[in-house]
Order: structure tokens, then C-alpha cells, then sequence
């Protein structure tokens, strides 16, 4: 497999990085919501630092992922299946943004502000707006879940390319 074939060292670590990092958030938020035992607040404390973390990333992710040349699918794949594909990895990009800037939005207006590792806060609002605070907490659950079926579509495709295609999607960014 050529370089040209392959997504850049860059490509993989922030895709590999992220990856490790969205599983691990959801898996976090999951167990959040469904219970309330003494280590919850913890972990929220946790998962809103990340979250922070992880809207930084995203954005340092896409600005390299405009800056380099994505492998080309292969040139046998029907015309719908690279729109799909295309779409679904913008559609990522625009979740693992808003994804977190919907959890700091829920923790403003809730007047909560967000501690990252004791290195600074981001602000809350002053005054609680319930209002917004249970439009973004809504929004935040329900991309919540677009989000892991994006990722269950994301992974069967990786998987689909490998095991039944057969071809080099995945190898590329391996």
C-alpha cells in the first residue's frame, strides 16, 4: 500500500485518538444516566473536562483533515456508497463538535461553571434559564444517540470494506 493510498500519520493519530476518546465519553455519559451512585459526580466532573478536550480536538482535527488529501474509495464502489460515506464522516465532524458544545451550553445554563483539571473554569451564566438548560440536556441525548449510530454505521462499513469487500478502506487508515 503506496502513501498515496493511506491517510497521513496525522490522519490516523487523530482518528485513533478521538475514537479512543468519543467511546470512552460515551461510555461515560451511558453510565451517568443510569445511575446515581457516589462515583457519578466524579465521573461528570470527568466527562465535562474531556468533553472541553474533546471539542479542541475536533476542531484541530478538522482543520488537519482540510490541509491533507484523503485516499480515494475505491473506484468499483457504486456512486450512493461514496455519498453515504462522504456524508456520514461530515455528519461525524458536526456531532463530535456540537456534541460538547451542547454539554457546556446544558452546564450554563444550569449557572455550573466547567473545571478543566484544576487548570482553569469555563464560565456559567449568572442567572439559571431551566428553559435552556433542558432544550440543550435534550439535544445533548438525543445527538447522543445519532452519534453512536453513526459510529455502529462507521465501524460496520470499516468492517464491511475488510471482511466482505475485501479491498484497503480500512488498511488505509491502519
Amino acid at each position: 500500500m503506496s502513501n498515496s493510498d493511506r491517510f497521513s500519520l496525522s490522519m490516523r493519530l487523530f482518528h485513533w485518538g478521538m475514537a479512543a476518546l468519543v467511546l470512552s465519553m460515551v461510555a461515560a455519559g451511558l453510565l451517568m444516566v443510569t445511575s446515581l451512585q457516589p462515583w457519578q459526580l466524579t465521573l461528570l466532573n470527568i466527562h465535562k473536562a474531556f468533553g472541553v478536550v474533546a471539542i479542541l480536538l475536533v476542531m484541530a482535527r478538522l482543520i488537519n483533515r482540510l490541509r491533507h488529501k484523503l485516499p480515494a474509495l475505491p473506484h468499483e464502489l457504486p456512486h450512493w456508497q461514496k455519498t453515504v460515506a462522504r456524508a456520514s464522516h461530515w455528519m461525524l465532524y458536526f456531532l463530535l463538535f456540537a456534541m460538547p458544545l451542547s454539554g457546556y451550553l446544558m452546564q450554563y445554563y444550569a449557572g455550573r461553571p466547567i473545571d478543566i483539571f484544576g487548570w482553569f473554569r469555563l464560565p456559567a451564566a449568572l442567572q439559571v434559564d431551566i428553559h435552556y438548560y433542558a432544550l440543550f440536556r435534550e439535544l445533548h441525548g438525543w445527538m447522543a444517540v445519532a452519534l453512536i449510530s453513526l459510529i455502529a454505521l462507521h465501524i460496520g462499513a470499516a468492517l464491511y470494506h475488510h471482511f466482505i469487500r475485501k479491498d484497503d478502506v480500512l488498511k488505509s487508515m491502519l
